[in-house]
C-alpha cells in the first residue's frame, strides 16, 4: 500500500512540475523500440510506463479528472520538461516510424488536450524556431525605421549639394 502511495505522489509530482503530460500506448514495442523513444525525447521529457489506476488516482489528486478514459491499455506517460512542441513532434514522428505507438493525449497549459491536438502541437515551429521569426520581424522593422529616418537628411543633403553646385556654376 505504501509503495502505491509514493508511486501515486510520484505521478502526481511529476504532473506538476511539467509544462505537459502526453500519454502514450506502447503494446507492441520492443525494450530496444522504447530504449530509442526515450533516447529521442532524453532532453526535454521523462518517459515513464505506468498503472492506470495509480496514474487516474494522481491525475484526479492533481484536479485533472478528465483524462480517465485515455488510461487504458499499456500507458506510458512523457512528462515534459522542456519545450512540449518538441516532445510531440519526436512522439509523432516516432509513432509514425513505429505504427506501435499509439498518442493517446495529455494535459498542456491547463487543458486536457486529444490526440489530434498533441498532432497539431507537433505541427507548429519550435519555441526556438518562432523566437528567431520574431527577431527577424524586428530586425526588418527597426531597418525599415531606420531607412525612414535617414531619408529625409538624406534628402536634404541633396538639395545642399544641388543648391552648391548650381552656385559654383552660376
Amino acid at each position: 500500500m505504501a509503495n502505491k502511495e509514493a508511486t501515486i505522489a510520484e505521478i502526481s509530482e511529476g504532473i506538476r512540475n511539467s509544462s505537459g503530460v502526453l500519454l502514450t500506448e506502447y503494446r507492441g514495442l520492443t525494450v530496444a523500440q522504447l530504449k530509442e523513444l526515450r533516447g529521442n525525447i532524453r532532453a526535454n521529457a521523462s518517459y515513464a510506463v505506468v498503472k492506470n489506476t495509480l496514474a487516474k488516482r494522481a491525475f484526479n489528486a492533481e484536479g485533472i479528472g478528465t483524462l480517465d478514459a485515455e488510461l487504458v491499455g499499456p500507458t506510458a506517460i512523457a512528462f515534459v520538461h522542456g519545450d512540449t512542441v518538441t516532445v510531440a513532434k519526436a512522439l509523432r514522428d516516432f509513432a509514425k516510424a513505429n505504427t506501435n505507438l499509439v498518442i493517446k493525449g495529455g494535459y498542456f497549459d491547463g487543458a486536457v488536450i486529444t490526440a489530434d491536438e498533441v498532432k497539431q502541437l507537433a505541427d507548429l515551429e519550435t519555441r526556438e524556431v518562432l523566437l528567431a521569426k520574431l527577431a527577424g520581424a524586428f530586425k526588418a522593422s527597426l531597418f525599415g525605421a531606420a531607412y525612414m529616418f535617414n531619408a529625409p537628411l538624406a534628402q536634404a543633403a541633396r538639395a545642399v549639394d544641388a543648391l552648391r553646385q548650381k552656385q559654383e556654376s552660376a
